[in-house]
């Protein structure tokens, strides 16, 4: 067993197979306990993602310090196990820079959760800068301003104190171009591995019954709200149900339902009719190996932040002249845990697919959904321009499978709302693995308190009432 297997038994392995709902083949799922799955439940949590385990863990501990209930109320099911999807893949970074300002709420809250046990959820706050050309500064005061009037403290640099910043944390770096600089203070990264452990730890300890390798198959709908799940070891009836299902949002969606379809109403009165309701998109990230010798440490010697660089008017040329883009967009942290040996993970900009995709298998088993052959060169240039220690790192590119999807909602916003009377949907636009604060959010949603206002502005209706995000000035559908 390879050391990402013992972390994360559930990708790239056999299907888990049950038999009268008891796991018949133990060895897919080596490191966990699991349980029966029960005839009936207060909460079934659908999809053991970041946005599954942090829901199923804050709803069994709302429920035991309510007295509403106890951890066992709360089921939480996946056909395989815990990071089988998007979360397990996920380049980890914890950052707020976004262009949709109700976001930075979010973020608030999620460090809150991140630095609550930030050992074994594997948190480094070390951090996060982004960097762009001058066409972007009336963007980034607006963000500064808005991370910061919502507790999330930030500093703007403009212009030379940009470079000087820059250069005080990373001698090497290259500033020709640089104009805005955001340094967020409580950002950083975690390690996928121990977050996914941490996650289905802390539901194990709150008593939550966490049923792996049984897929759920439909709902048992009656009057508009679900009596039962219908799952491969037999239906489960439930009063409440919280889809986290990230890349099969939209398949679940579909069995509640609900239509592929919309209306997306502006607030400028404009109005796209017959819009997609999920888009998917194909992501690009991948590992390099860090020579003897090299680190991505700052000029003090310390972790250095997460790096984050769009140039809208720079192109991305190869050390040998190459233009492979007209725009430069990148993202790096440092990342051992992910690449075995000293070295960093990142990527850039996803690739939109469609309506339509293939969802299984999932990840690097899926031929349809790897990184293009372009993609190494174009990372390790971004690389190498950015600094002078990543001169020559292509060679050291993890050559390996890097594959991976994820489901959009109409603006590229996270829906996070109720999508019938009794059911919950976590559906992230594949921001999740940061937003890890969202299934407390949720949890104090359906343990019978109101709706936290960080989450209002996220709601379903949007698209009808005119209040559809849209406004980034950006080549990321991310930002």
């Amino acid at each position: 067993m390879t050391a990402h297997d013992q972390y994360f038994p559930f990708q790239n392995r056999p299907e888990p197979q049950m038999v009268d709902g008891v796991l018949a083949n133990p060895s897919v799922v080596p490191l966990f306990d699991v349980a029966k799955l029960p005839e009936s439940a207060m909460f079934v949590v659908v999809g053991a993602g970041v946005h599954g385990m942090s829901t199923a863990w804050h709803l069994a501990r709302k429920l035991e310090e309510t007295g509403r209930g106890k951890g066992s109320d709360v089921v939480l099911i996946d056909k395989q196990g815990p990071g089988a999807g998007a979360t397990g893949l996920a380049c980890g970074c914890v950052r707020n820079m976004y262009m949709t300002g109700p976001l930075h709420g979010i973020l608030r809250e999620s460090v809150d959760v991140w630095t609550e046990d930030p050992v074994n959820f594997g948190f480094q706050q070390v951090g996060y800068i982004s960097v762009g050309e001058e066409n972007q500064e009336a963007d980034y005061i607006r963000i500064h301003k808005s991370q910061n009037d919502q507790g999330y403290p930030s500093d703007l640099y403009l212009g030379a104190d940009a470079r000087k910043h820059l250069k005080s944390i990373w001698p090497d770096f290259n500033t020709d171009v640089a104009h805005c600089v955001l340094h967020e203070r409580p950002s950083g990264y975690a390690g996928t591995h121990m977050a996914v452990w941490g996650l289905d730890q802390k539901c194990r300890q709150m008593g939550v019954k966490r049923v792996y390798g049984v897929e759920v198959t439909g709902y048992d709908m009656t009057n508009g709200q679900v009596a039962a799940v219908k799952t491969s070891a037999g239906d489960i009836r439930c009063e409440q149900v919280v889809l986290a299902a990230g890349a099969w949002n939209p398949v679940h969606w579909r069995w509640v339902g609900l239509s592929d379809k919309l209306d997306m109403h502006y607030r400028d009165g404009h109005v796209e009719k017959d819009f997609d309701m999920w888009t998917y998109w194909r992501l690009l990230e991948g590992e390099v190996y860090l020579k003897p010798g090299i680190d991505f440490r700052d000029a003090n010697g310390h972790d250095a932040p997460v790096l984050h660089v769009e140039l809208m008017n720079t192109p991305v040329v190869t050390e040998d002249g190459r233009e492979i883009s007209d725009h430069f967009y990148t993202y790096v942290r440092y990342a051992a845990e992910r690449v075995g040996q000293p070295g960093v993970q990142g990527g850039t900009i996803p690739v939109q697919i469609g309506p339509e995709a293939q969802l299984e298998p999932y990840g690097h088993l899926n031929d349809l959904y790897q990184a293009d052959d372009w993609f190494a060169d174009y990372y390790c240039a971004t690389l190498a321009y950015l600094m002078d220690r990543f001169k020559g790192c292509r060679a050291d590119f993890k050559e390996r499978r890097n594959g991976g999807i994820g489901a959009f909602t109409p603006d590229n916003v996270p829906v996070f709302d109720f999508v019938a009377p009794n059911v919950f949907m976590a559906a992230d636009s594949n921001h999740g693995f940061k937003m890890i604060g969202v299934g407390r959010m949720i949890a104090e949603t359906l343990a019978g308190n109101a709706m936290p206002e960080t989450l209002k502005p996220f709601n379903l209706k949007r698209f009808s009432t005119g209040e559809t995000f849209g406004d980034r000035n950006s080549n990321c559908p991310w930002v």
